[in-house]
């Protein structure tokens, strides 16, 4: 890799955002870098190491559209998926401008350059680049550490206690009784996974989440790709996919009644008993005020009708030497306990932003479009859609950044910044009811009611307009 520690634009992250985002800038002729702050690429991909860890976006939707999906399964493995990434970046020279172990600790805007210089650690020494443009493609989750609720008792447990972000390679749940604490996509993905092997595994959850089996191969997509060129064949079902599950949403949130009978009757081909589905498997919530859990081929309900895999619907009074102790009295004995319990969220990887030395609150601040910061000049971020596939938002994000910057070499431009918002945006940038984003909120930044402040859940009406939006509006730029 090129050793000039200044470039026009520099990436943090080299998960699925990042490596998109270089693809864009590469094909505009801007010089960029990628920092990564771990040992290799692929983001959550490379993270998340616990049994069963798959995707729950179709991989036709979650691959990039410049790069077709060859793998067997439209639910995808981990693995498989950094592999993706990995064979992407490396088709595209992308993996040359990669810097492993390098950890984006703060970056400061100074107007005289004007640049960004940003703090690093690498290899634990405290090193700086420079930088045109900040873009930020670290996704928003916590890679340090998970959320874990301070369970009483905890320090009695005799068994293996574990969370799924730190999970150890050599546990052997074969013949053991195991728990699984939390009811979410990663507790979802868990149960059957150890099921294949344990003595038995109880999925203990304080509430039930909406599930949706969907077969883990798209034979539609199968057969596209028998007959089709590539490139062609992957547009098409990628196209199909993004219009199904846009009109699934849309329905869900337009007929939330019809939509919990559609699901339940689902549910129940593969555990016919209305009793259990009632008590376990009927949320609270209304569809999509929380990210449905997609269980690939009906994974979890086979495994549950089988009875190698339990639900309970609980809460936890304390823990003891050979289990848990619950509300209603029931004792859990569990040789594993894992803590399904959630991520922890961090914005812009957690990065100390300030501008000519003034500390800047993401809290304070107002999402532009979704990708910008009011009041904080040449910095973009890439976050993806609740309802939809990470990649189809972040590779409009990255279109949008290019065509940003495009739009300043044209013009002589040096800075662009989003000015303040006409009222205090009050909305959270996420807007999901689910806990472990409630938790994270008041870190974030907010967004308004009307562009450009507004963030659309809407890849449809977002992929029609972005390119048209105009670059201006809301934008103070400087030569």
């Amino acid at each position: 890799m090129n050793d000039s520690r200044h470039v026009d634009v520099l990436i943090v992250g080299a998960g699925l955002s990042g490596v998109g985002a270089a693809w864009h800038l590469q094909r505009r002729g801007w010089t960029y870098a990628v920092l990564e702050a771990r040992d290799r690429l692929g983001g959550t991909w490379d993270l998340f190491r616990y049994p069963g860890v798959r995707s729950d976006s179709d991989m036709f939707t979650l691959s990039y559209p410049f790069q077709p999906w060859r793998g067997a399964k439209s639910l995808a493995d981990g693995d498989s998926i950094r592999r993706y990434i990995e064979a992407t970046a490396h088709a595209h020279g992308i993996d040359r401008r990669i810097r492993y172990g390098v950890k984006v600790v703060a970056a400061a805007w100074s107007w005289k350059g004007p640049h960004w210089v940003v703090e690093t650690q690498e290899g634990g020494r405290s090193r700086t680049w420079t930088c045109s443009f900040l873009y930020v493609c670290a996704g928003y989750y916590d890679y340090a550490r998970g959320h874990q609720p301070d369970f009483a008792g905890l320090e009695r447990f005799g068994g293996h206690f574990v969370h799924p972000q730190s999970w150890p390679q050599d546990l052997d749940v074969a013949g053991k009784r195991v728990v699984v604490i939390g009811s979410g996509a990663t507790a979802v993905t868990l149960v059957p996974a150890l099921a294949e092997t344990a003595a038995h595994v109880t999925m203990l959850q304080r509430s039930p989440t909406y599930l949706a089996s969907q077969p883990a191969v798209d034979h539609v997509a199968d057969v596209l790709r028998r007959l089709l060129p590539a490139r062609f064949a992957h547009a098409l079902i990628r196209g199909k996919n993004v219009l199904s599950s846009q009109l699934t949403y849309w329905l869900s949130r337009r007929f939330p009644e019809q939509t919990k009978r559609y699901l339940r009757e689902g549910l129940l081909r593969l555990l016919p008993d209305p009793a259990y589905l009632d008590q376990h498997f009927t949320p609270r919530y209304q569809p999509w005020d929380q990210r449905l859990c997609v269980v690939p081929d009906g994974d979890l309900l086979r495994q549950v009708a089988a009875g190698r895999a339990s639900v309970v619907t609980d809460e936890i009074t304390r823990f003891a030497e050979r289990g848990i102790e619950l509300e209603s009295g029931t004792f859990l004995e569990a040789d594993v306990v894992v803590s399904a319990t959630g991520l922890s969220l961090v914005p812009l990887g957690g990065i100390g932003l300030s501008v000519d030395g003034r500390a800047i609150d993401l809290a304070q601040t107002t999402a532009y479009r979704g990708l910008m910061l009011s009041g904080v000049p040449n910095l973009a971020f890439c976050v993806g859609y609740t309802n939809a596939s990470w990649t189809l938002r972040a590779d409009l994000s990255s279109r949008y950044v290019v065509r940003l910057l495009d739009h300043m070499r044209r013009r002589g431009l040096t800075t662009a910044m989003p000015a303040p918002p006409p009222r205090r945006a009050g909305r959270p940038l996420l807007g999901l009811t689910s806990t472990y984003v409630q938790r994270a909120a008041h870190l974030f930044p907010r967004q308004g009611e009307r562009d450009p402040w507004a963030v659309t859940q809407n890849y449809l009406l977002d992929r029609a307009r972005f390119p048209f939006l105009d670059i201006r509006k809301g934008m103070v730029f400087d030569e």
